[in-house]
C-alpha cells in the first residue's frame, strides 16, 4: 500500500473502479442527441412550429381559467345578493314580531329593487333580473309584488328569484311560519 493512501481509495482500486477524474457512467452532452447528417451543422434550439404550438397551448388554457373565474364572479355576485335579500326579508319578519304590527316586503320587478323593513330602494348589482311569485291580492300594480309578515311569524308566503345568466337563485318564502331560505337551482338540479 502506498504511503499517504487510505483504506477508502485502496478499496476503490482494488474494485476496478477509477478516481474522481474518471467516471463510471459517462455522461452525454445531450439527453436528447439530434444526429447531424453530412457537414451541415447542428444547432440546438426550438423550430417555430413548436414555438406557436407551445403560445397555442398557453393561449387556450389562459381562455379555460378566465372562463372559470368569470363565471365563479358572477355566482359570488348572486350569492351574495340573495343572501342580502334573505337577510331584508327576516329582518321584515322580526320588526313584524318587535313592533306586534303587520310588516310587507315589496319587490320591484321592473327597477330590480326591493324595500324592507329597515331599507327603502335597495337595487340589485347589475346584470341580476328578479322576479317574485306572491298571492295576487298583495301585487300594488303590475311590476311590485309584496309579501306580508304578521306579529306571530307568519307571513302570506312567495318565492322571489333571482336570475343571472343560467343560474337563478330562489329565496323561498314560507306562509306558515314565515321562514326565509335561499336555494340555488342550478346546483340542485
Amino acid at each position: 500500500m502506498k504511503r499517504g493512501m487510505g483504506n477508502r481509495e485502496s478499496g476503490m482500486a482494488e474494485a476496478g473502479l477509477r478516481g474522481p477524474r474518471s467516471s463510471a457512467f459517462p455522461i452525454p452532452h445531450s439527453l436528447f442527441p439530434i444526429p447531424c447528417r453530412g457537414r451541415t451543422s447542428c444547432a440546438n434550439g426550438f423550430t417555430l412550429l413548436e414555438m406557436l404550438a407551445v403560445i397555442l397551448l398557453i393561449g387556450i388554457a389562459v381562455a379555460a381559467v378566465s372562463v372559470s373565474v368569470t363565471q365563479g364572479l358572477a355566482s359570488a355576485r348572486v350569492r351574495a345578493a340573495s343572501g342580502e335579500l334573505a337577510g331584508a326579508l327576516r329582518a321584515t319578519r322580526a320588526q313584524a314580531i318587535v313592533r306586534s304590527e303587520e310588516q310587507h316586503f315589496d319587490v320591484d320587478t321592473r327597477a330590480n329593487s326591493y324595500d324592507g323593513a329597515k331599507r327603502q330602494g335597495v337595487a340589485l348589482p347589475k346584470g341580476l333580473r328578479v322576479s317574485i311569485t306572491s298571492a295576487k291580492e298583495d301585487q300594488p300594480n303590475d311590476h311590485t309584488g309584496r309579501i306580508r309578515f304578521f306579529p306571530d311569524g307568519s307571513s302570506t308566503g312567495g318565492r322571489i328569484t333571482l336570475h343571472s345568466g343560467r343560474r337563478e337563485w330562489h329565496v323561498n318564502v314560507s306562509w306558515l311560519t314565515g321562514e326565509v331560505r335561499v336555494v340555488d337551482t342550478v346546483a340542485s338540479r
